[in-house]
């Protein structure tokens, strides 16, 4: 028995993920990820994703059925990812959900995609303390939340990136420093053999007069690049392992120290740290590190939770379906570019401009 069981559908960029959860436990999560087909262009290429999720769609569906001893016709609902994303991508997933919430005869919910890994922590900690501050970190993202009710009240953006995401600024510095797509891994594990006092790589937007909560790592990626020209320029080899370890000490400390402050600031005593950033070991340490020093608890998913997956936008829709929130209609289009206003994300399908005359 139990509460509703819902199916989720992740499909943004470049991981097929289906998840399963019943009443907040993760009954099955299974991940197809084309990012070997994308690491010899050292970035996503949006057709090879749309392609991949094409190809991997079902096997991924009927391998997270099979691993929660499930049929379709015992699914609740069906959730997936409506947005922000890869427009193709995301079309694939939703085309994808809705034929299967029609065979199924069940609801659709419409999820944003980053409200997706705000959930993805309560597969494993249990519902989110309110309030909470949530840190967002990924390729593309970079936000400071305050989050009451996920599902039934707007999500507060406290600050965000003003130009590249953390996850971006690892990826190209990682490309500067030779080493391998994707770059915030790669960054991870060459740091580990550095000294991160080695070079002293600026910490954006933390001077006083700087908005406390805002993020710019656009100029760390322009001194680490200088950093490397320097010494490509005089001949001298480049300290890899003391670059990655630096760099990835400067976006840490930033990360942190503005999460922080914003818990002080808010009295919040739970920081809640999500997305694939959230991976890095140094990320990691020094969150539990500053928190434990501040009072604050912390909370950050398993390594496999914080890359995207379809768990976390399962754990959305079971929301959603607990809470009694409508479901999405049936021309729910997707949204590339949606801004993180609601959990819920259901944009209609716009209609063709009409031809003059």
């Amino acid at each position: 028995m139990g509460g509703p069981v819902v199916l989720g559908i992740e499909s943004s960029c470049d991981e097929t993920g289906a998840g399963i959860v019943r009443d907040g436990e993760l009954l099955a999560h299974v991940v197809a990820s084309s990012m070997d087909e994308h690491a010899r262009f050292g970035g996503v290429v949006p057709e090879i994703a749309a392609r991949a999720h094409l190809q991997a769609f079902n096997p991924v569906v009927r391998e997270a059925l099979d691993r929660a001893g499930l049929r379709l016709g015992q699914i609740d609902a069906v959730a997936v990812t409506t947005g922000p994303g890869l427009s193709g991508a995301l079309q694939v997933g939703l085309a994808g959900a809705k034929t299967l919430a029609y065979a199924a005869g069940v609801p659709l919910y419409g999820v944003h995609h980053l409200a997706g890994h705000v959930a993805a922590d309560t597969l494993v900690h249990g519902p989110l303390p309110r309030p909470s501050v949530v840190l967002i970190v990924s390729g593309g993202h970079t936000s400071l939340l305050l989050v009451r009710d996920l599902v039934r009240e707007p999500i507060l953006h406290l600050g965000d990136t003003l130009d590249d995401a953390a996850g971006e600024c690892f990826d190209k510095v990682a490309r500067i420093l030779g080493l391998p797509y994707p770059g915030g891994p790669a960054v991870d594990r060459a740091a580990r053999d550095g000294d991160p006092r080695a070079v002293a790589f600026p910490r954006p937007l933390t001077r006083p007069g700087d908005d406390p909560y805002a993020f710019s790592f656009s100029g760390l990626k322009t001194a680490a690049a200088r950093w490397v020209e320097d010494h490509r320029a005089r001949g001298v080899r480049v300290p890899v392992a003391d670059g990655a370890a630096a760099l990835q000490e400067a976006v840490a400390d930033v990360l942190t120290r503005k999460a922080l402050a914003a818990c002080a600031a808010h009295g919040v005593r739970t920081l809640v740290v999500v997305g694939g950033v959230a991976a890095n070991s140094r990320v990691r340490a020094l969150a539990e590190r500053r928190c434990a020093s501040a009072g604050v608890e912390l909370r950050v998913p398993p390594m496999t939770l914080c890359t995207d997956n379809g768990a976390m936008i399962a754990a959305v829709g079971g929301l959603l379906v607990r809470s009694g929130a409508e479901p999405a209609p049936l021309d729910v289009s997707i949204d590339p570019s949606a801004p993180l206003e609601y959990a819920a994300l259901t944009p209609l399908a716009r209609a063709p401009a009409r031809a003059a005359g």
